[in-house]
């Protein structure tokens, strides 16, 4: 494990390649197509941008770390993706990459962010309950090929009533 800690950064479509290695190694069963990827980083640029992806990067050797997805519209943002490499886990990152992703639901004046979550995913479980997520409810069968069950939770983002410009 390296002593750096990962940089953020906005992904970008040259990332595709090693966020794709790493979605195989971390989700095999149920790993995003390279399309999905380039369909949501479509919305992530410009002045009607609804998506936030971001990549942690090592700063030693350059290699890709971690990577997380947030899509935004009508106030409500929804967690799409959140991955961290097995070496970097115990280390924060998922809790930097998930910051991230907050931090611009606030941007994106979201009220309220859903995310799903493997049932078997106790790990990123306890990472969102830290950060106030709720569990709601299941989809039954959601991850498929192998018909895992989610967990649906849900963070109400404070201060988006009250500091909003009415815009």
């Amino acid at each position: 494990m390296t002593t750096s800690a990962a940089v953020l950064r906005e992904m970008r479509w040259w990332d595709i390649a090693p966020v794709l290695t790493l979605e195989h190694e971390l989700f095999p069963e149920d790993a995003w197509s390279e399309g999905m990827f380039w369909s949501e980083l479509a919305h992530a640029r410009g002045p009607r941008a609804t998506r936030r992806y971001v990549v942690a990067e090592d700063p030693a050797d350059g290699r890709l770390v971690g990577y997380a997805g947030l899509a935004a519209a009508g106030g409500l943002g929804d967690v799409q993706t959140i991955a961290v490499a097995r070496d970097q886990w115990g280390t924060g990152l998922g809790a930097r990459l998930l910051t991230d992703l907050l931090q611009h639901a606030t941007a994106f004046e979201c009220e309220e962010v859903l995310l799903e979550v493997r049932v078997d995913n106790t790990r990123a479980q306890k990472l969102y309950e830290r950060f106030g997520f709720e569990p709601i409810g299941f989809r039954r069968g959601y991850y498929q090929p192998g018909n895992v069950d989610a967990l649906v939770m849900r963070l109400t983002v404070q201060g988006t009533e009250t500091d909003s410009d009415g815009c």
